[in-house]
């Protein structure tokens, strides 16, 4: 449509930029800084992840008076990549009775002595050793399973370092054997993957301390920069979302109260003129919570909204 020359209406118009992470990508894959930047790159972007049309500017001739600033973090359950793995042994294989297992003239016993029993070695990606850890945070023993004979994530040797056959490791599996782990052996497997072990928030999903929501808004600071001057600069906690899920249970965690109202709202409006360059960032200023931020899994976003009112021409 035409513009109408002269004429210039004014609307409201939230703008919003988002920082996303795909399933099984970490944080660090999108954004290795430890600044977060928003309203700078927006090309590739969908339009549920900004509405901006080019970079660190608003579209044509407008300018929008921003009165109210939000930070809107997703709370999705992690997807894992199945590499990279870790390789690690050997481990006690027991029965339901605490029993180990040896091979005697071919054949698979039970025995009390546990220097004569078959080990296990164990090769396991992050999903699978985050199911492990469920497990064993469910357990009254706080210990999980694993099955024997499956082939692809252990390896059965008998104490002389003889491989154990895998009919006879189904044996095993039918006598009730089984790996086992205690939380504190899955914890090592999982801080051997360093940079691509998750973050404990995302193993230990709804533990109600807050997980990734706690962990970002109070480590991290938001600035609104405007033609190279700085606004606003506070802690992430400044500035609620005022949108999303809600729950009053400890099961559930959400920055904010679900309504637009609450939310921070700027003492006075903030101008953004004709074709300045604005941007928000969020910054990290701790080495050691960075690198732990860095290692989220995706699906993960984490949105800035700028709300107020748009100018612009008439058509």
């Amino acid at each position: 449509m035409a513009v109408v020359r002269g004429v210039q209406e004014q609307v409201h118009f939230p703008t919003y930029d988002a920082i996303s992470v795909k399933a099984q990508q970490q944080l660090r894959d999108v954004e290795p800084s430890s600044t977060l930047k928003f309203f700078v790159n927006v090309q590739g972007k969908t339009e549920l992840e900004t509405n901006m049309q080019a970079a660190s500017l608003l579209p044509h001739y407008n300018t929008f008076e921003a009165r109210a600033m939000r930070v809107v973090i997703s709370d999705l359950p992690p997807e894992f990549p199945d590499d990279p793995t870790v390789l690690d042994g050997p481990f006690d294989v027991t029965d339901d009775c605490g029993r180990f297992f040896t091979i005697v003239n071919g054949k698979v016993e039970t025995t009390g002595d546990r220097a004569a029993a078959i080990k296990a070695s164990v090769e396991l990606g992050i999903g699978r050793l985050a199911q492990l850890f469920h497990e064993a945070k469910e357990s009254d023993d706080e210990r999980a399973d694993l099955d024997p004979s499956n082939g692809d994530e252990v390896t059965l040797s008998t104490f002389d370092k003889k491989p154990v056959s895998s009919d006879q490791a189904l044996e095993i599996a039918d006598k009730n054997g089984s790996v086992k782990f205690s939380l504190e052996d899955i914890e090592e497997m999982v801080e051997k993957l360093g940079k691509s072990a998750p973050p404990i928030e995302q193993l230990n999903l709804n533990n109600g301390s807050g997980t990734i929501i706690g962990k970002i808004v109070y480590n991290t600071v938001t600035s609104f920069i405007v033609g190279e001057k700085t606004m606003i600069s506070m802690p992430t906690w400044f500035f609620p979302s005022g949108a999303g899920p809600y729950s009053q249970t400890g099961d559930f965690t959400t920055h904010g109260e679900p309504s637009p109202l609450a939310t921070f709202r700027f003492a006075e409006p903030i101008y953004i003129d004709k074709q300045q360059n604005f941007r928000v960032e969020i910054k990290i200023p701790d080495s050691d919570t960075l690198k732990e931020i860095q290692k989220l899994y995706g699906p993960f976003k984490l949105w800035v909204v700028l709300d107020g009112y748009m100018t612009r021409d008439v058509q």
